[in-house]
Formats: C-alpha cells, sequence, structure tokens
C-alpha cells in the first residue's frame, strides 16, 4: 500500500475544508469495506485519507414525514431499524442483501453511494423509493434524486470538494407493495448478477403506479420505464408480470463479465423482474 497522510476531522465543517484542500489528492473514507481493498490492489494511491468516524451528527435515522438517513449510517443500523422497516421497507430488504453481518456493520450508506459500484443492492432500492441525496460543500448544499445521481461505473456528479451528507426519502405510496430480490452466481454474499427492487401501488383491481430498479445490468443502476408504464392500468396477474419483465429486459444492455454474459443477464432481468413484481404486488393493499 502506498503511504499516505491520515487525517481526522471532529466537524463537518473542517471536513469540507479538508476535502476542498486536497481535493483529488485525498480519498474519504467511511466504512473502508470499499477504499481499503482498492488501496491494497493499488487501483488507487490517495496522497491524503480523510476519516469521517468521528462525525456522529451523521450517523442517525430520523422521520417526521420525510425519512432522512444520516450518511455514516451502517447497513446494518439500517437493516435492522424499525422506522426504515415501516416507512421504507424496500430499503431494508437491500440492506439485509448486502454481503455479510460483518460487511453491513462496517459499510456505509452514504459510502455505498460515492463508491457507485453498478451491482450494489441499496441504489436500486433508494431509486424504487424516490429518494434524493444530499451533498454538502464549502459551496453549499444540494440534493440529487438518485437516480441522476449515478454516471458510470464508480462515477457519480459528485464535485471533488463535495461529501454526501444525508439520503431523504420522501413518505411512500399509501398501501404499496415492496420488494427486493437479486440472484447471486455463487454464494450469498457474491455480487449479484441481476437484482430488482420494486414500489407498486394497486386501485380498483389495478396497478396505478409502478417503480422497478436493477442493479448489477449496466455501467449504472437502471430505472425500468418502459416495464413501468407497461404495468399502469394492468391487472397484477402473471401475465403482466410476465410482460414488465420482458419489457425491462429489452430496455437493457448488460455488460458481460464472469457472472454471466450480456444475453444472460439479459434474460434473468426478466425473470426476476417478473418474481419481485409479484412479491410485491401481494404485499400491495388497496
Amino acid at each position: 500500500m502506498t503511504p499516505f497522510t491520515y487525517l481526522e476531522p471532529a466537524t463537518l465543517a473542517e471536513a469540507l475544508v479538508q476535502v476542498a484542500q486536497y481535493g483529488d489528492d485525498a480519498k474519504v473514507i467511511a466504512g473502508g469495506t470499499a477504499l481499503i481493498n482498492f488501496m491494497k490492489s493499488q487501483l488507487v494511491h490517495p496522497r491524503v485519507v480523510i476519516g469521517l468516524r468521528r462525525l456522529k451528527s451523521m450517523d442517525a435515522i430520523t422521520g417526521d414525514g420525510e425519512t432522512k438517513v444520516g450518511a455514516l449510517t451502517t447497513l446494518h443500523t439500517i437493516a435492522t431499524s424499525s422506522l426504515i422497516a415501516r416507512t421504507v421497507p424496500v430499503l431494508a430488504d437491500a440492506c439485509r442483501h448486502v454481503a455479510t453481518v460483518r460487511i453491513r456493520m462496517m459499510a456505509t450508506l452514504g459510502g455505498a453511494m460515492a463508491y457507485a459500484d453498478p451491482s450494489l443492492d441499496t441504489p436500486p432500492a433508494l431509486i424504487a423509493a424516490d429518494a434524493r441525496i444530499k451533498t454538502s460543500s464549502q459551496r453549499g448544499e444540494r440534493e440529487i434524486p438518485v437516480q441522476q445521481f449515478f454516471t458510470g461505473i464508480f462515477e457519480t456528479v459528485l464535485q471533488p470538494d463535495e461529501l454526501v451528507t444525508e439520503i431523504t426519502i420522501p413518505p411512500q405510496p399509501a398501501g404499496a407493495g415492496f420488494s427486493f430480490i437479486k440472484f447471486t452466481p455463487a454464494t450469498h454474499d457474491d455480487y449479484s448478477t441481476v437484482s430488482v427492487a420494486t414500489r407498486l401501488t394497486v386501485s380498483n383491481g389495478i396497478f396505478a403506479d409502478a417503480r422497478i430498479a436493477l442493479g448489477a445490468v449496466g455501467t449504472t443502476p437502471v430505472r425500468a420505464e418502459k416495464a413501468e408504464a407497461a404495468l399502469r392500468g394492468m391487472r397484477p396477474d402473471e401475465s403482466s408480470y410476465r410482460q414488465a419483465g420482458e419489457a425491462a429486459a429489452a430496455e437493457l444492455a448488460p455488460l458481460a463479465d464472469f457472472r454471466g454474459s450480456s444475453e444472460y443477464k439479459r434474460k434473468m432481468a426478466a425473470v426476476y423482474v417478473r418474481r419481485a413484481l409479484a412479491a410485491a404486488a401481494a404485499r400491495a393493499t388497496p
């Protein structure tokens, strides 16, 4: 590992000064589940590492209308939160699917967003829930819809002087049904070949609205908007789930890797969208 200077700011304001000062020469570390491996593999060589573990104000979950999750909140905390289970169950489900308990105890939600690996489980769940990411810098704050945050593999709209500080999830539709499922080619703690997060609302026996987001099938998480449109006005049955799955798969251009060819991932996406929709519809109430 290349030598580096380690800084540990005591406040967010101090952290923002350091991030602005060192820019591209610095890497920010929260749980470290991604960065440490990158540094050990000589994939990144930061001159400065800025540790955020002292910023306790960014490690909290609050709910007063909107649900707000501090960027340093661990995935384990989210997975076991009664508030998240009640207000954003799809996020709790996604966090429970991440790797192992050891990883979930260290990995943070803000770190996952900034890391921007398209195979991660949490971004599709947040897209399905219409979440927003708050970023902070010395220039001020801004909020970005999660769907617009990712621009490529390990790439986001985050500027060199910005930190992810909070994730906000609006109130979810009354009676909505949610699901998160994924297919892993080896062990349950492996990265996905495909993951799917859904949110469905049913009124008068037909789908009133739908959100479908997929991970591991592109350079960024993908929202299947054509599949969503195909569902609206349809009845919750196997035929509509299958049609939506096929529509979602048709939108994709997956990258081939050792977890599956492009065509295999497309076919698995159709299957898992169908299954996710069936599960979410079973949980929806009129």
